[in-house]
């Protein structure tokens, strides 16, 4: 619910001509809540006037937004209000002197807001503050040109520079304008610092000469997606890494990495890679999703100089002994986030797992098992283990073989789980038309469902949820329409 204030800066920024004349005269403190009224109602007149003129050394989205969850503002901020914002930097110096020198994107705005149309998606905010950089560097040697033919000082037109603090996602398309941006931001007028970089589809070479531009104080997490490096690839990349010393994020799905039958010189590439993991002294949170890992994941983490608390392996083909590593790991015992989809934790794998789980329970608070190919007894023998993780917020565990008794059962004992906010369970196999047996990961997500069946269990469970009283827990099939998890805010 909106404060008094707030309700009250929603009225002033609507007259937008008017609110503009009377910042002059307004005390300092109404500035954070005129920027959240005007940002979140994509009043842009007063939004750039309020940049140009803010009174403290930073701006930050983070502190100064409402959480998108927060009730009586709108859910997402209009694409208006970014854009607003990041020209405003190039507006000419207002009369009195400018005490803005961060303006601190990151955090408020993630990447699912690019599904919304009427927002600014990460790579188009992405692209707008790497041109706003470019055109700001573009003005100050005009005006020091124009300073230098009146025979004025040219240094009397230079302000103070502004570091522009944004997380990037940069592709081929972009990767040019970044590129540029970053090497004018070293001594600019506004300063690039990137927080968190997500680098989709890009050669090793170009994701160097990214990583060679970027703050080594302020990268916070590296998202290489689907740049199909390989280990020869990965090899060139990660020694860059070593000089970020507060990088606690490294996320190297769909690299193209396989260890399973290595030739001499991939040995080589994979014993380079490990090492080259082994420097990012600050490593926290590490996926190396859809890398088949089979038998060394025991050589990949324990190069390690500190435990994970987020470990991401979805489809990466672990055997049973890498996760009885993974038990007797120190990592074990600090894990907050653990994703193991598309592996097998059935048969010989089960132990392991449940083992895995007991030494997590007293920290782990998000578990992703989707697709590894659990029926209702393994479920059911490993509900006991599974109950013990009091403070599990989020379980995944769509696409595997499970009928309802095993859903209702699970639902029922949730009810020991008091921190649990979101379960993603999976269509129970008797809700299935001529479902094969036992079915493939491909026949629970392409058969025909019975939908009369499974809306009489999907009725019969929130029966059983209120008869339980958990209705602060999210029970869904859809493992797409909610939020993600992420380390950073857990």
């Amino acid at each position: 619910m909106q404060s008094l204030l707030a309700l009250c800066a929603v009225q002033v920024t609507r007259h937008q001509k008017m609110a503009c004349r009377a910042l002059s005269s307004l005390p300092r403190e109404l500035y954070p809540a005129l920027f959240r009224a005007a940002f979140m109602y994509g009043r842009t007149l007063v939004l750039q006037a309020l940049v140009q003129t803010w009174p403290f050394p930073c701006l930050s989205f983070r502190q100064l937004l409402p959480h998108p969850k927060q009730m009586g503002w709108p859910k997402r901020p209009r694409r208006e209000s970014v854009q607003a914002v990041i020209l405003a930097l190039l507006a000419p110096a207002p009369r009195r002197k400018p005490q803005l020198r961060v303006l601190d994107m990151t955090g408020f705005l993630d990447a699912s807001c690019g599904q919304d149309p009427t927002t600014m998606s990460m790579w188009a905010r992405s692209v707008a503050v790497a041109r706003t950089c470019l055109s700001a560097e573009t003005q100050a040697r005009a005006a020091q040109r124009l300073a230098k033919r009146r025979k004025l000082d040219p240094q009397a037109s230079v302000t103070s520079p502004v570091e522009v603090h944004t997380d990037l996602l940069v592709n081929r398309t972009s990767y040019n304008v970044l590129k540029e941006a970053l090497q004018t931001s070293t001594s600019g007028p506004l300063r690039l610092r990137c927080r968190d970089l997500w680098a989709e589809e890009l050669s090793g070479p170009s994701t160097v000469a990214l990583l060679e531009l970027l703050d080594p104080v302020c990268l916070r997490q590296v998202d290489l997606r689907f740049n199909n490096l390989g280990l020869s690839g990965l090899c060139t990349v990660i020694p860059h890494m070593a000089k970020f010393t507060h990088l606690l994020s490294l996320k190297l799905q769909y690299s193209n990495v396989d260890v399973r039958q290595l030739t001499a010189e991939a040995e080589g590439s994979f014993q380079r890679f490990v090492s080259a993991i082994g420097q990012l002294k600050s490593l926290k949170e590490l996926n190396m999703g859809s890398s088949r890992l089979s038998g060394r994941l025991y050589q990949l983490l324990s190069c390690l100089q500190s435990p994970l608390e987020s470990l991401e392996l979805p489809f990466c083909a672990l055997l049973p002994g890498d996760l009885s590593y993974l038990t007797q790991s120190p990592h074990a015992t600090h894990l907050k986030k653990l994703d193991l989809s598309g592996n097998k934790l059935s048969g010989d794998h089960l132990g392991p797992f449940q083992i895995l789980l007991r030494e997590a329970s007293a920290t782990l608070l998000c578990l992703d098992i989707t697709e590894c190919q659990l029926m209702d007894s393994h479920l059911l023998n490993t509900l006991p283990t599974l109950c013990r993780c009091t403070h599990l917020r989020y379980l995944g565990l769509y696409g595997n073989p499970v009928a309802s008794a095993g859903v209702k059962t699970l639902l029922e004992q949730s009810r020991l789980l008091s921190e649990l906010q979101l379960i993603v369970y999976p269509v129970p196999v008797d809700c299935y038309k001529d479902l094969p047996w036992p079915p493939s990961s491909a026949s629970l997500l392409e058969g025909t469902v019975d939908e009369e069946k499974l809306a009489s269990v999907q009725a019969e469970l929130q029966q059983l949820q209120q008869a339980i009283q958990r209705h602060d827990v999210l029970w869904t099939m859809d493992i797409y329409g909610h939020s993600s998890f992420d380390y950073f805010s857990l």
